[in-house]
């Protein structure tokens, strides 16, 4: 009797073939949480409220990102390179590195992000210090309305 309990218990005891995928969901939604949070905080520049306008868009084709030049309402400039972009500007400092990419990449494409608020002074100067830094074409940023 002791040879059949022993038959019945390989019948019962078979071994399941099948992942288990709840550790790889738990993983999958851990990740989803990280990149929902961290999403938001990647955003790197300075928050200005662009005037809107009905301009069409540039040309989006070209490889390289333009080089923007940024005037907040309190007339500080931003430079969208370097490693200190989220940090103001002299003017000085802001017309050497200019001067620095424009010499590097002479045919860059070169804007300026003035905020709705800024005085029309502030942007004019913005755009003087490009020029002098050898910028040919200088485009003003826009957003389109509603």
């Amino acid at each position: 009797m002791v040879v059949g309990d022993l038959r019945r218990n390989d019948r019962k005891r078979r071994q399941v073939a099948e992942m288990n995928v709840v550790p790889y969901i738990d993983v999958m939604l851990v990740l989803l949480v990280i990149f929902m949070i961290t999403a938001p905080l990647l955003k790197t520049g300075v928050d200005v409220e662009l005037p809107q306008s009905e301009a069409e868009a540039l040309d989006s084709t070209q490889d390289n990102e333009p080089l923007i030049l940024t005037v907040t309402v309190d007339g500080q400039l931003y430079l969208s390179i370097g490693e200190n972009r989220d940090e103001p500007l002299a003017r000085d400092a802001a017309f050497q590195l200019a001067s620095a990419v424009l010499r590097q990449e002479p045919n860059k494409r070169v804007l300026v992000a003035g905020d709705e608020g800024v005085e029309y002074g502030e942007v004019v100067k913005a755009m003087a210090i490009l020029q002098a830094a050898g910028a040919g074409q200088i485009g003003l940023m826009t957003e389109p309305p509603g």
